[in-house]
């Protein structure tokens, strides 16, 4: 029978062993993955041109502000797109309060899992999931006939699919490079886009129909009619992707700080555009004519407001812009997903691959490759099936996908007074209470709308399943999040505890109670002890090895390294050659309690033992 001795010999022989060999690994190969994102890369100006760019002004102001007047026929459009910006800028100040104290890139989700509890933010993932890959996706539809378009009038005929392929490449390797590589390429984009914009609006408010500019449009009075709700419900998804601001958090520069700054800003930019630009709109035309112009010329109505009045190549410019702003949002977009999957996967709720980044970049690596693909299997798809992108595509995906985003942001204003009755004195009244209340009420009256009348924006007929089968999707997608958050409770503790917990995850494991080393009187230690689990697979636990990994039977490296192994070597495996020092080097410090192996602190033996 092994002594005791032997047992705890055998047991600082596998500790040491695995220790030295994680050491020469380390030293001889490359360090090719990492699980944090690029910190420090963002300034509020890069951060800021995502937040606007996923926005997409331009394209809002030219496809979605004449939508809004030909679908609905009302012309409360201006007054309409400031209120909502009012309700988003109530909903950003308790939305930014957690920022401040939730360094995380999986923004909604880690916010709610903060505030209701680990279940409800996987719920959340599984929706965010979906939510953002859709108006992504969406948008290569509406890049493929505006990018088509505008080659035609330079007299090359092409398919939207290949414009779409063409744009799709570009997303996907930007992707996988620096995000600030991407934040430069957004701000020389966006800044053309916002020129665009205050060009025509100035030209169109500069003339105005009968020589006399009007107000009517911005009167508040409009707001009392029953359309406005369905009208908010189009105004609110022209703003969708402000909050992929708070996605950058991690690579952001003073994140509790610039993310702040750069969500509110991202607000009051897109705000103003919109509202300025539906009142030019109407101003040009006169408001008692807006609607009908809008029916008329629908997505080229700007064009047509400001072409009498402006040289041709500025028209062509618009044109061209138009095509660039639908490209800035696939990049922000693009940007938000991988992000989302690296926080999912960094914490266990995805596989451990998708929480792994570029060494060099940060980017995000298997998140971004992972939505590239799956952009690219539908757009081939919509090529077989021959449907117009412009509706199935582009209108039908980021529809749905805006109502994925709404429902994350109504159920995170109540996660943020969640959390901040839970962890009071953090914020101001206004910021934890008075405004995340506010906006959650609102965001349910708009929330409420936006189910109720889904199937008249995605003008289906009465009686389709395609009225309500989207927010039952949802519901089915956050009832499979809590049923894993629930099984990952069971099956892997660890992981579940530190869902939300972004970056401060791997502090959670690397901060519990150290494992003791073995003892004389420990028993001889297994695989299947104390292990980090497959999210933190470089860390150096003592008597343990990775599931399934056995020591008994491995090469050792034998009796050329008498000084980095203490004892005779592996368990079981024997060197007749080398000679076993009388007293063994144990330095004390390395053993608390204890001079040598045999001088052993029976409260340590019987901790080993337990």
């Amino acid at each position: 029978m092994t002594g005791r001795h032997q047992r705890r010999r055998d047991n600082v022989d596998q500790w040491a062993g695995r220790v030295l060999q994680e050491q020469r690994r380390r030293q001889a190969e490359p360090d090719l993955i990492s699980q944090a994102l690029a910190s420090n890369r963002l300034g509020v100006p890069s951060v800021v041109f995502f937040g606007v760019a996923g926005a997409a002004p331009l394209t809002v102001v030219i496809g979605g502000i004449s939508t809004v007047y030909a679908v609905i026929g009302q012309t409360a459009a201006p007054i309409v797109y400031i209120v909502v910006a009012l309700i988003l800028s109530i909903f950003t100040v308790g939305f930014v309060a957690m920022s401040r104290h939730i360094v995380n890139a999986g923004a909604f989700y880690s916010y709610i899992a903060q505030g209701f509890g680990r279940a409800l933010g996987v719920a959340s993932a599984f929706v965010a999931l979906p939510a953002y890959a859709m108006m992504q996706i969406g948008l290569f539809g509406l890049f493929g006939v505006v990018a088509a378009s505008v080659l035609e009038a330079f007299g090359l005929v092409t398919s939207w699919v290949v414009c779409a392929l063409v744009a799709w490449a570009l997303v996907a390797v930007l992707g996988i490079l620096w995000v600030d590589l991407s934040g430069k390429v957004l701000g020389v984009l966006l800044a053309l886009e916002i020129l665009v914009v205050v060009v025509y609006d100035v030209i169109m408010i500069a003339n105005p129909a009968g020589g006399e500019i009007s107000f009517a449009t911005l009167d508040p009075v409009q707001l009392l009619t029953p359309e406005v709700a369905a009208m908010m419900v189009l105004a609110i998804a022209g703003f969708v992707g402000f909050e992929a601001t708070v996605v950058l958090s991690e690579e952001a520069r003073d994140p509790k700080k610039t993310v702040a700054r750069a969500t509110h800003i991202s607000v009051m930019v897109a705000g103003l555009l919109l509202g300025v630009s539906a009142w030019a709109m109407s101003v040009s035309t006169g408001p008692a004519r807006i609607v009908a112009v809008a029916q008329q010329e629908t997505t080229n109505l700007v064009f047509a407001l400001v072409a009498p009045h402006v040289p041709e190549i500025l028209v062509s410019i618009g044109y061209l812009l138009f095509m660039t702003s639908v490209f800035a949002a696939l990049l922000a977009f693009h940007a938000a997903v991988s992000r989302y999957q690296f926080a999912l996967g960094r914490e266990g709720v995805l596989p451990s691959a998708w929480g792994y980044t570029h060494p060099r970049t940060g980017a995000p690596v298997v998140g971004s490759i992972a939505q590239s693909v799956v952009a690219l299997g539908v757009i081939v798809l919509y090529a077989f099936i021959d449907q117009d992108p412009l509706v199935y595509l582009f209108a039908w995906l980021t529809t749905i996908g805006g109502l994925g985003v709404l429902i994350l942001m109504w159920g995170a204003s109540a996660a943020v007074v969640a959390f901040f009755l839970r962890n009071p004195g953090r914020e101001n009244v206004w910021r934890s209470m008075v405004a995340p209340i506010m906006a959650f009420f609102l965001l349910s009256i708009v929330l409420d709308a936006t189910v109720i009348g889904l199937g008249d924006i995605l003008q289906v007929p009465e009686g389709s399943p395609f009225r309500w089968i989207f927010p039952v999707a949802y519901a089915v997608c956050a009832v499979v999040g809590i049923a894993w958050a629930l099984i990952m409770r069971r099956t892997r503790p660890q992981a579940y505890a530190v869902i939300g917990r972004g970056g401060d995850g791997r502090a959670v494991i690397e901060n519990l109670p150290a494992v003791p080393r073995p003892h004389s009187h420990a028993l001889p230690m297994h695989p299947s002890g104390p292990y980090p689990g497959p999210e933190y697979p470089d860390a150096d636990y003592p008597g343990s090895a990775y599931p399934d990994e056995h020591f008994q039977g491995r090469p050792h490296l034998g009796p050329g390294y008498p000084h980095e192994y203490p004892g005779e070597g592996y368990p079981s495996e024997d060197f007749p050659t080398q000679q076993q020092p009388v007293t063994p080097p144990y330095p004390a410090p390395q053993y608390p309690g204890a001079q040598h192996p045999d001088q052993q602190d029976p409260t340590h033996m019987q901790q080993s033992i337990r």
